[in-house]
């Protein structure tokens, strides 16, 4: 709702006349709220609700080709239902960029990556060339532009070469395609040419403009251009093969090393953000905390609390493993939602109340950026006192779901505009390599790890800085602000 509000505040403020989302968290959210936009004429270049849910789902993809009579591989969303050839792909049901991603082998390995994966499709693994199709569509879904790229070379889901190829085939199955699903401005589609039987399948649908999307628009699908004519009122109709065709495009990347001697000195420290668990307080505190809640919904059992946190150390899903084990499955609802609603006996770590203080009486921005559910997160803030220190806290649920948590970068962003000084001067202080640290280092601001003893999750980086205990951290913020 934040977000949502922040971004309209902004294109009423600024007359904007559209809003063109790049990243696929923002895709459904706004979707959701094209009409509200529309009502002070800030137009949002998105299809409508119902065909993003299509593209998120590849489930829902694969039904979607189907039925607009196009080939796409068989899917299916079950380990055991899979009985076609391997090599097979599974990957999330939701993913992007190619990330978890596998290509099997075998039904052993199929196995293996399905336990990585908490929701997955697998398909039959297609070899042949790959293809990229850039369309772009009025407001009212007809088609301007549809330039088909192969896909020559690729890293981590994003084109490095690719060739304009204007092939026919390819430009009305797409047509097909454009007729059911009416798209509004840019869409992506995916699709693999067997190199066995020359079919066309295909994959998968990004209802925005793609990673590859300049080197249409440089060919000659200018759909940039397109957009300012229309919003200026020009009618636009269909161009047929408007990128040239035959162009081949390369990105390449360029690495600047900078000496120690010129780049000694870092940005002063204005604003502090930290992250909440296992940072501030200990999350195996509050895990001991959310066992006795639940034990005491378990009278039957005397030792439940001691069971809990046996289990717990052990690495195993404890409600699940003591209520399994003394045939209390049927309480397994209940015991989870007073896990996760209680409210906490925690505490700060050693040292970071202090921390905070002193931060606070220095004029430095305090914030901070959680994920998690609504009410769990604001029992853990309340029951900090957090308010009273920290000049502004995020939970990345309450601005815009499960896809707005780290390691997606927008509420840094938001931070960033609260806090009203540049990245390079902000800091970032987590304790989950896997997840806390990708955006802050995008964005260009500093990174510490705080790395406790008792921290849930293990893990260093050479380009994160990590410090033991508070009192190394306290004293490093201290000289740097």
């Amino acid at each position: 709702p934040n977000y949502i509000n922040e971004l309209k505040s902004i294109c009423l403020n600024n007359n904007v006349d559209v809003l063109i989302p790049t990243i696929d968290y923002d895709l459904l959210l706004l979707a959701e709220n094209k009409k509200s936009f529309d009502e002070f004429g800030t137009k949002v270049l998105i299809s409508d609700k119902n065909k993003i849910e299509i593209c998120r789902d590849k489930r829902l993809t694969s039904n979607f080709f189907f039925g607009c009579g196009l080939l796409t591989p068989k899917t299916t969303d079950n380990v055991d239902n899979y009985c076609d050839n391997y090599p097979a792909f599974i990957k999330p049901i939701d993913g992007s960029s190619s990330i978890n991603a596998f290509k099997v082998n075998n039904y052993e390995e199929l196995c293996s990556n399905a336990n990585k994966i908490s929701k997955y499709i697998i398909q039959p693994f297609v070899d042949g060339k790959e293809y990229t199709i850039d369309i772009f569509c009025d407001f009212d879904g007809n088609p301007i532009y549809i330039t088909p790229r192969e896909r020559l070379a690729v890293r981590s889901g994003e084109v490095l070469k690719s060739k304009i190829v204007q092939d026919d085939k390819i430009i009305e199955d797409c047509k097909k395609l454009i007729k059911n699903f009416k798209p509004c401005g840019p869409i992506t589609v995916q699709m693999i040419r067997d190199k066995k039987t020359n079919k066309d399948y295909y994959i998968e649908i990004n209802p925005r403009f793609g990673g590859g999307a300049p080197l249409s628009i440089k060919a000659g699908a200018n759909s940039p251009l397109v957009l300012l004519k229309s919003l200026s009122g020009y009618e636009i109709k269909y161009k047929n093969k408007a990128a040239e065709d035959g162009l081949i495009y390369s990105r390449f990347d360029q690495s600047i090393c900078v000496s120690d001697k010129i780049n000694k000195k870092k940005p002063l420290i204005k604003a502090v953000i930290f992250d909440l668990d296992d940072t501030l307080y200990s999350e195996k505190e509050y895990v001991k905390s959310g066992f006795k809640t639940v034990s005491n919904l378990i009278p039957e059992l005397s030792n439940a609390e001691t069971l809990l946190n046996e289990a717990f150390n052990l690495g195993l899903p404890a409600i699940d493993e003591v209520l399994k084990n003394n045939n209390l499955m049927f309480k397994k609802a209940e015991c989870v939602l007073a896990y996760r609603n209680h409210f906490p006996n925690i505490n700060f770590r050693d040292g970071i109340l202090e921390l905070l203080i002193k931060l606070k009486k220095s004029k430095v921005f305090i914030g901070i950026i959680t994920d998690g559910r609504i009410e769990g997160q604001k029992n853990k803030i309340r029951a900090l006192d957090l308010n009273k220190y920290v000049d502004s806290i995020i939970i990345t649920d309450e601005l815009g779901g499960p896809n707005f948590r780290k390691p997606c970068d927008i509420a840094f962003r938001i931070m960033q505009l609260n806090a009203d000084v540049p990245f390079e001067n902000m800091v970032y202080i987590g304790d989950n390599i896997s997840k806390d640290f990708v955006a802050p280092q995008i964005l260009g601001m500093q990174s510490i790890m705080l790395e406790h003893e008792d921290n849930l999750y293990k893990g260093i980086s050479k380009e994160i800085l990590t410090m033991k205990n508070t009192e190394e951290l306290r004293s490093y913020l201290m000289k740097n602000i």
